[in-house]
């Protein structure tokens, strides 16, 4: 367990990409621990390859990736702002409502905030709103996408857990919508 830590902190340090140094680590230990690599690959690709589920987390995240590619996210936050433009704090509400709308379709924060986010705060910079409050509101709306499904981590967490992504899914919905009023509420105040 000592030279797991040991390689990945030495490959973090000399500026390794984390994804290497969690590969160089992981193969480290294996190697130390007398397990072939040839078993230990073939495991990892048979469990890729058996779960038709998981095949949904990469195509959530590439149509997050084309739908911030073209120009779909201005347009999702451009009609939410039509909606809720005119309440009171309206940017702050539109900025939610969207990364609700978002979260529906690429289940990541990180779309939401990478794709959503640079729109968001560039509308509410010219609308004269405090940067630090269009950040807060920004990061705090995209985190709406791991809870409203479609769910990246409840699918992982479904297929690890053998429990069923259908009722994950309709789990999230309602917490997922009460942390969106919330936030509008907290918006109006």
């Amino acid at each position: 367990m000592i030279l797991l830590i040991v390689v990945f902190a030495v490959l973090m340090i000399i500026g390794a990409p984390v994804g290497l140094s969690l590969l160089g680590s992981s193969v480290a230990y294996l190697v130390a621990s007398g397990y072939s690599l040839q078993q230990a690959f073939q495991a990892f690709t048979s469990a890729i390859s058996n779960s038709f589920t998981l095949i949904a987390v990469p195509f959530f995240i590439l149509a997050a990736s084309i739908m911030n590619s073209g120009g779909i996210t201005k347009k999702i936050f451009d009609f939410c702002n039509v909606v809720v433009g005119w309440v009171p704090g309206g940017l702050g509400h539109a900025n939610i409502l969207s990364s609700v709308v978002f979260a529906g379709m690429s289940g990541a924060a990180i779309a939401d905030a990478g794709g959503l986010g640079a729109i968001e705060l560039k509308a509410m910079k010219e609308q004269g709103f405090d940067e630090d409050f269009s950040l807060a509101i920004t990061g705090a709306s995209s985190i709406l996408g791991p809870i409203i499904p479609p769910s990246v981590p409840a699918i992982l967490f479904g297929v690890a857990g053998s429990v069923s992504i259908g009722k994950l899914f309709i789990g999230g919905i309602i917490p997922g919508i009460l942390m969106a009023i919330a936030m509008a509420v907290l918006v109006c105040i």
